[in-house]
């Protein structure tokens, strides 16, 4: 049977006719910009030979598949520098990750600065030299052959049945059916200078990187992220399509380290961590203090108007209630180890007399507000009941996650449940969700998106029916709020599916804030009941909410959105006082006594520096106004403003003046 010179199929939704033999190669021969393809949904390489009545579609350098795979080869071109460099380096993993890569190395000393400075000048070289990416379906004994120096790679081939679970990346080098191998090929002489165990895809050659790449840094790594293997050493680095779009990226990062809110807590005396407390466990200074108490009070003045009850709860618990709700199954490894206390023993015996009981420190709240429904019966009068409360939870993260106060083990939540009927639940979603989304733009986030994380197939309770009818209600709620729905397939809790705000701060970036979560299965649990108008006994419906996620958190992402520059109705000092010299001071005294009767956080600096030194001082702590006076301004009953942004307001009335902060600080102003 003759093959067909010509054949069709879909190219970006369009029907085309291609010659037989053709690759994606040359059908986007003209379309520079074209990396890979998809080919009936699949990433492909474009050297791939297409077929009659296959889907094509384009993947370009700046989408995000297509800067995948940019960085993704890039990590290739970094090992094969690496190995250059070190002749005896053994290769881990190297896959994309979030705006670059990584790749892990067994090496006899660790990476040093200069080592990564001089890598960047060999992987250009590379770079330049135009070399092609050529991929090798092969053998598991012919892998085993190409790899034979490479130990890591051999053991990833003795996993490749079971890759997703082997750990960190396994499955980009392994589990996708067929062994592939990437050769780097010298386009000269055609011989493979570098290769790789890898699925791919990647790009067509190394002359796409261009020179907008570079290693940011290095650090120590497990093999496959466990503990228990062979400790290894990591380089990271990023790449773009452009050299601007890598400058534009350094430049964010620069802006990003400026607002890390560790540094801003040190240089404003806000919070710290101290040693001897242990990891992960802050403390607030006063005025870190005064920023946490304003926004708290705000938060409970809120949750007052819309009717939410206040309860409070001890921060430990017998280990029954969490075998209860099923937090003992499946969140162990996130608890601390229990205590074992009240047991008793024969003196002289020394036999159990009287067993102990575990207690845990508490994880979340929710099981001590289902005792606290459960306490008495319950009528559908009742409902919804909405239960708050600043709770303190702790949480045994891992040493090497714990991050400032982003990701720590004492944390306080400002966690709220409620429960209601099954024909109240979709409506007090809707209710919450817009509480929560006018509550997050009060603290000056308005940039929101939602995420609807749904059940994790192999961790869950409850019938699927429930789930079903619980992630529907959810997604029908969020699409209603007209803001972008993004899925997160398995990212549920055990018990139920949630709803995440996710908040964009002032560079960007995305911070996970409130979460919605939809429980039917713990008040079966702890069989909940309220009696219905009919008179029988019914399970309440049962929401999770926690708005801030905990306030220790929201407080570092407000430090970093504002980049330490807090709005007045929350900054620690709102109004530094400056006289222009000692003769001023009562003068200035008089106008502060004014402000702190009005409410207003104010202060004079009667200290002995320099007025500039004095302006500059209140700069670098980012209050919102400072008030200056001098002899004019004395005699006028005036003084002079100063904002952040060095703009000076002369001659204003000291009534106003207390009017204008009074305002500012009354209507949140950002």
């Amino acid at each position: 049977m003759s093959v067909p010179e010509q054949f069709t199929l879909i190219v970006d939704g369009e029907e085309t006719t291609v010659d037989t033999g053709t690759t994606g190669a040359q059908l986007f021969f003209e379309r520079r910009e074209v990396v890979v393809m998809r080919v009936d949904g699949v990433l492909k390489d474009l050297d791939t030979p297409l077929a009659p009545g296959q889907g094509i579609e384009a993947v370009t350098i700046d989408s995000e598949d297509g800067l995948n795979v940019l960085r993704h080869s890039t990590a290739h071109v970094m090992a094969q520098a690496v190995q250059q460099l070190r002749p005896d380096a053994k290769l881990g993993i190297g896959p994309y990750i979030k705006d670059g890569f990584y790749f892990d190395f067994d090496v006899a000393e660790p990476f040093t600065p200069e080592d990564l400075k001089t890598l960047e000048k060999m992987m250009q070289k590379i770079v330049n030299s135009n070399q092609k990416f050529v991929r090798r379906v092969v053998t598991e004994d012919e892998a085993r052959e190409a790899m034979a120096n490479e130990p890591y790679k051999l053991e990833l081939l003795g996993k490749k049945d079971g890759a997703e679970e082997a750990g960190e990346g396994a499955n980009i080098e392994v589990g996708a059916g067929e062994i592939t191998i990437y050769d780097n090929v010298d386009r000269k002489s055609g011989d493979v200078v570098w290769c790789d165990l890898c699925r791919g895809p990647h790009l067509p050659n190394t002359k796409l990187i261009s020179n907008a790449f570079a290693l940011t840094r290095s650090s120590a790594a497990y093999w496959l992220g466990n503990q228990a293997n062979q400790q290894l050493q990591r380089i990271y680095g990023t790449a773009w399509p452009t050299k601007e779009a890598l400058k534009a990226y350094q430049e964010r990062l620069a802006e990003a380290e400026r607002r890390d809110h560790r540094k801003l807590g040190t240089e404003l005396d806000l919070f710290s961590f101290p040693d001897e407390l242990g990891s992960g466990l802050p403390v607030f200074h006063p005025k870190g203090g005064i920023i946490r108490k304003a926004m708290e009070d705000y938060s409970r003045q809120r949750h007052t108007e819309a009717g939410y009850e206040f309860v409070y709860t001890p921060h430990i618990t017998k280990g029954h209630l969490y075998e209860v709700s099923g937090h003992l199954d499946w969140y162990r490894d996130g608890m601390f180890p229990p205590m074992h206390v009240d047991e008793v023993t024969d003196p002289e015996t020394g036999e159990v007399t009287k067993p102990g009981q575990d207690y845990y420190l508490k994880p979340m709240n929710c099981p001590m507000h289902n005792l606290i429904f459960r306490s008495r019966g319950r009528s559908y009068r009742e409902l919804p009941l909405r239960l708050f409360e600043f709770g303190s939870v702790y949480r045994y993260e891992k040493s090497g996650v714990i991050h400032g106060l982003t990701r720590v083990r004492g944390m306080t939540q400002d966690d709220a449940h409620i429960y209601c009927t099954r024909e109240q639940m979709k409506d007090e979603l809707t209710n919450t969700l817009n509480f929560v989304l006018d509550l997050l733009k009060d603290y000056g986030l308005d940039d929101f998106y939602l995420e609807l994380s749904t059940k994790d197939p192999e961790k869950y309770v409850g019938s699927d029916e429930v789930w079903e009818e619980a992630t529907r209600t959810l997604a029908e709620v969020a699409e209603a709020s007209g803001l972008d729905l993004v899925p997160d397939p398995g990212g549920a809790a055990f018990y139920g599916p949630k709803i995440s705000v996710q908040a964009r701060d002032a560079i960007g970036r995305t911070w996970q804030m409130s979460t919605i979560q939809l429980d039917f299965n713990l008040p079966e649990r702890f069989e909940l009941e309220y009696q219905a108008a009919d008179g029988t006994r019914q399970r309440p419906v049962m929401i999770h909410r926690a708005l801030f996620g905990s306030v220790e958190r929201f407080m570092a992402v407000l430090t970093e959105h504002y980049a330490g520059a807090f709005p007045a109705w929350l900054a620690p000092v709102q109004v530094v006082g400056i006289p222009v010299a000692e003769a001023f001071n009562d003068y200035m005294y008089d106008v502060v006594d004014k402000l702190k009767a009005a409410g207003i956080r104010a202060e004079v600096d009667a200290g002995t520096d320099r007025f500039p030194k004095k302006i500059r001082t209140a700069s670098k702590e980012k209050i919102p106004f400072v008030l200056i006076a001098g002899g004019e301004d004395a005699e006028a009953g005036a003084v002079s403003f100063r904002f952040r942004d060095g703009s000076q307001d002369n001659g204003v009335p000291v009534e106003e003046a207390v009017k204008r902060i009074v305002e500012a600080v009354r209507n949140r102003d950002k």
